[in-house]
């Protein structure tokens, strides 16, 4: 029998080769430039193989839908009509990934903490300065002591003024990923950052707060692997969901979409049972959740619920 997508006389292509076919000609020249600069020149591969692309591939969740071509032909699951990346279907390209946030970890237990959320995606660490927001938390120290107890990515948030000053040194001290907001610095300043990220070989990312407009992304959208929108007022854990910033968040999407299909689309704040399934509809694929996880009686459960 014939899968999606296929004709008897076909031949029957591989699910390996439609992959790679998916992957080539959807991703690379949709997005008409590679996906991200040296992070992806070291970590391309092929998708059937299972591996990276600036961020994670599960080729076993690769579905077709239903016919609804216009022809009544099949389309790959995981696309918009237009052929773009649909995060917002959960038998896409790439999977949901949570990130919980040590913010809302026991600090005199920070090891063990994270050693609890082993079943994440990511790490999310929030270092703040006190100029740029209304509170201080922690910083290279830190990063560099908990990067041996986790083999997770390091999402590290700068919340900081002019974070270029510090940018590469996150990344000597174990960031994977950092991600810094586009209010905290001049464009220039911002781009010279993310320059420097990707010089370590790491990933790049910029923010923006629930007052800041989608467009503010655009001058950075082309150059960075993630897009982290606050959901909350950043500053401090344990808020409420601002559910306006849905709007942003689709808005954001359909522009990453059309620009730069590989990034990564992550939301901050009051992310929660109630909240997140909004949080995915509008087109994240990266959620991060604090309280929400560390005050679960069951870790492990609330991390597989948050994934949808």
């Amino acid at each position: 029998m014939p899968m999606p997508g296929q004709t008897k006389e076909s031949g029957g292509r591989s699910l390996a080769f439609l992959r790679m076919v998916c992957y080539t000609e959807t991703i690379k020249q949709r997005a008409g430039r590679t996906p991200c600069r040296p992070y992806s020149k070291k970590r391309r591969r092929r998708v059937g193989a299972g591996h990276r692309v600036g961020c994670r591939v599960a080729p076993f969740r690769l579905g077709y839908s239903m016919p609804d071509g216009p022809d009544g032909s099949y389309r790959p699951g995981g696309l918009d009509r237009d052929g773009a990346v649909d995060f917002s279907m959960k038998r896409g390209l790439f999977m949901i990934k949570i990130s919980p946030s040590i913010l809302s970890a026991d600090f005199a237990n920070l090891e063990r903490d994270i050693r609890k959320i082993s079943t994440a995606d990511y790490v999310h660490v929030d270092v703040m300065d006190g100029v740029f927001v209304p509170n201080i938390t922690i910083g290279l120290p830190v990063v560099k002591a908990i990067r041996p107890a986790t083999p997770l990515p390091l999402d590290v948030h700068l919340m900081i003024v002019q974070p270029g000053r510090y940018a590469a040194q996150f990344c000597d001290a174990g960031a994977d990923i950092v991600t810094m907001h586009v209010e905290s610095d001049t464009e220039a300043n911002l781009r010279d950052a993310i320059e420097r990220v990707h010089a370590k070989g790491k990933r790049a990312g910029v923010v923006v707060k629930p007052g800041t407009p989608a467009e503010a992304v655009l001058p950075y959208i082309r150059d960075v692997e993630m897009i982290l929108v606050m959901t909350v007022e950043p500053g401090f854990g344990g808020q409420s969901f601002l559910s306006d910033q849905m709007i942003k968040v689709r808005a954001i999407r359909k522009l990453i979409n059309e620009q730069n299909p590989v990034c990564e689309l992550e939301v901050d704040g009051g992310v929660a049972p109630d909240t997140f399934r909004a949080c995915i509809d509008a087109g994240a694929n990266v959620l991060v959740a604090g309280s929400a996880v560390y005050k679960a009686p069951d870790i492990p459960a609330r991390i597989r619920l948050l994934r949808g």
